[in-house]
């Protein structure tokens, strides 16, 4: 699978902005993009066992309000809001390390906009990468949603994944950290610190 790389980042909007947690800094990370279809099915697509492991990763757990989830091999948490179709909030637990993510999906013209927000701590983490971490990984995330929203012939999450190792996959992934790299430097960060987080962030999922 390739893709236009440029047209894809295009209709992703991304913005960096610092929020208060537990009385803690934070920064969240802050991700949106409209789909051709109703919030109806873009919330299925998103949040269902069935079609999940489709795009991203099989999902297991009580997948209510007060629930607890795990992404197999990857992050798990609690649900803490589940308002179909409009609004999911929960914790995103890996790699010891807890942060929060925010969904919200609305009619937009013809078709539906999701805006996802993960809130990260301001620790060694972000300090060396930026939001890279986070946002070229959901940058990818949505690559996948939406493929599988437009019923892309021949798309799978394992040919998502085969894809992000190609030269396509890398190139956006170059293009994806760079744009983050922006959205860190409009949000306050001067521009040696984002610049030396892309290098790392771009290295990490490449490889290079």
């Amino acid at each position: 699978m390739d893709i236009d790389v440029t047209q894809h980042l295009g209709t992703v909007t991304r913005e960096v902005a610092s929020r208060d947690q537990d009385g803690k800094p934070a920064k969240a990370v802050i991700v949106s993009r409209t789909y051709d279809t109703t919030p109806a099915d873009l919330w299925d697509a998103f949040t269902t066992a069935e079609r999940l492991p489709r795009w991203f990763l099989p999902i297991s757990g009580d997948l209510r309000p007060g629930g607890r989830y795990q992404l197999q091999g990857n992050a798990g948490g609690e649900i803490l809001v589940c308002d179909p179709p409009r609004h999911l909030k929960l914790t995103w637990e890996f790699g010891g390390q807890t942060s929060w993510v925010e969904v919200r999906i609305a009619k937009h013209g013809s078709g539906s906009r999701l805006t996802l927000e993960h809130l990260v701590p301001v620790d060694d983490h972000w300090n060396q990468y930026g939001p890279g971490a986070t946002g070229v990984g959901w940058d990818l995330a949505l690559v996948g949603l939406t493929q599988h929203v437009a019923a892309v012939q021949g798309f799978t999450a394992e040919a998502g994944m085969q894809w992000m190792m190609s030269e396509n996959g890398k190139s956006f992934v170059r293009g994806s950290s760079d744009a983050w790299g922006r959205a860190n430097i409009a949000s306050g960060t001067d521009e040696a610190t984002a610049a030396a987080a892309v290098s790392r962030t771009t290295a990490a999922y490449t490889g290079v």
